[in-house]
């Protein structure tokens, strides 16, 4: 069920007044069945590729915990049960991939290899709610978390319908915890709740819907359209993707919020970054700090010698790219990233900032660093949004020889309006978050805020539907 969706305004409602309704012992089977209802109405036939998932992981945390004192059995069901989930995720994502590429390196050699391709769907959200069952599991395997013996609120923790399909990926020592607390109904709650959901729906259906009219355009055919379209195509995709995204967690946060669930924020302005790593801690927080918890920190994260933190950093940030797809383009966006961040260590050594007394000229740099910073994401965002190598050649070919043409694009006055009113509003709410921003000001600016943005949703939303971004990974 999409949030942007008739359904869902139907659906939202119903599922947090008979929360409130029903007493706190039967809350959790309720949110189950909702959960469930909101995930089959995609293809209902793939909750159970979901239910395996979940099974697996709950009994390999019981039996964990139960050989707490046994570090070779516990070593050992940990392992079985990653490997398991893996495995899942891998038949349905990655199973194809390799064997594409199978065939390809076959062919270039010479040698026969059929090529085995699975008639299969990516089940929606599957590498999110994979990567929330396994913190689980490990969180057990440390020590940090109990394991959970009841069947229902494990299945929730993973199902939660609000961050089922595309996060922010939770802990358990958060949500899971959450799930056994009685929930009063309280009105900050509920009007906070509101505000975020009204907030994504205005990100996600007059910002980067609008916005990906116009980037379709341009990557269905760059070498219809000038260079500076181009240019103008690849900034929008940077705002699509981050209203997109940002949106879905928007109403993800709203939706838990109304019936008193506090989710982790999964942005913070990244855009307004100076650096990549600061990037890195402010975009898609609960993915990277994943990555951070459970990979580069075993890996020896930067308690080791440069060489191999390097390593660390080149290996974490290729298989994030791997995880946000199977093609090579996400592995080599990934791969990007990490060398940017090997480089980057060195300036960051030098302590610029530290060595500028006067404010002026340390904001001036801090400018220059963010417009820096923004248009390296930009440029890797192409290779992120590019289908295939191809494309992006055609992209890039096309930017380098299309300069004399001019400008086709023509963007309507609304799109623009509705972009710098975002960025406006993603910089006031820097220090906060929208809903809290929003709680300080006057009643009449709120409803003044309100207003605008509803009235946006019905009368500027895409006439084109796009799914959110983040339901292919």
């Amino acid at each position: 069920m999409l949030f942007n969706s008739i359904e869902f305004l139907i659906f939202f409602p119903i599922v947090t007044l008979l929360f409130y309704l029903l007493p706190h012992k039967f809350r959790w089977l309720l949110l189950l069945a909702a959960s469930c209802f909101f995930y089959m109405w995609f293809i209902p036939k793939y909750i159970l590729i979901l239910l395996i998932t979940i099974v697996i992981d709950y009994l390999a945390g019981i039996l964990i915990f139960k050989w707490k004192d046994s570090p070779s059995k516990k070593k050992t069901c940990l392992i079985v049960s990653v490997i398991s989930t893996c495995s899942v995720l891998f038949i349905f994502k990655y199973l194809n991939f390799c064997s594409a590429n199978l065939v390809a390196l076959a062919q270039h050699f010479g040698w026969a290899h059929p090529q085995q391709v699975l008639n299969i769907a990516l089940p929606i959200g599957l590498s999110f709610h994979t990567f929330q069952s396994l913190s689980y599991v490990i969180e057990v395997y440390r020590g940090h978390q109990k394991a959970e013996r009841h069947f229902g609120y494990y299945a929730l923790y993973v199902m939660f319908y609000p961050q089922l399909v595309t996060g922010p990926i939770e802990r358990p020592q958060n949500l899971l915890t959450q799930l056994h607390r009685e929930k009063k109904l309280q009105y900050d709650n509920i009007a906070n709740g509101l505000r975020l959901i009204l907030f994504g729906l205005f990100l996600k259906m007059v910002v980067a819907d609008n916005l990906g009219v116009y980037v379709d355009q341009i990557y269905a055919d760059p070498h219809a359209f000038s260079s500076t379209d181009i240019l103008l195509g690849m900034v929008f995709y940077s705002f699509q993707i981050y209203g997109d995204f940002f949106g879905y967690s928007s109403i993800a946060l709203g939706c838990a919020l109304a019936m008193g669930f506090t989710l982790i924020d999964n942005f913070k302005t990244p855009y307004l970054s100076d650096s990549i790593q600061e990037f890195w801690r402010r975009w898609h927080i609960s993915l990277s700090t994943w990555f951070r918890d459970y990979l580069y920190i075993p890996l020896g994260g930067n308690r080791v010698s440069i060489p191999r933190w390097a390593l660390n950093t080149l290996i974490v940030f290729t298989v994030c790219g791997i995880w946000h797809g199977a093609n090579w383009t996400f592995m080599i966006w990934g791969f990007a990233y990490g060398v940017l961040l090997c480089l980057e260590r060195p300036f960051r050594s030098l302590h610029i900032f530290d060595k500028i007394s006067n404010k002026s000229g340390k904001n001036i740099l801090k400018g220059l660093n963010i417009l820096k910073t923004f248009i390296i994401v930009t440029l890797l965002w192409s290779i992120f949004r590019a289908p295939s190598f191809d494309s992006l050649h055609q992209l890039y070919s096309a930017l380098y020889h299309n300069f004399t043409l001019p400008m086709q694009l023509q963007v309507s006055t609304i799109v623009w309006v509705a972009l710098v009113f975002f960025i406006l509003l993603d910089i006031l709410i820097r220090q906060s978050r929208f809903d809290q921003w929003c709680s300080q000001k006057t009643g009449l600016v709120r409803w003044s805020i309100y207003a605008l943005m509803i009235f946006a949703i019905i009368v500027f939303s895409s006439v084109q539907q796009y799914p959110f971004i983040y339901f292919q990974f």
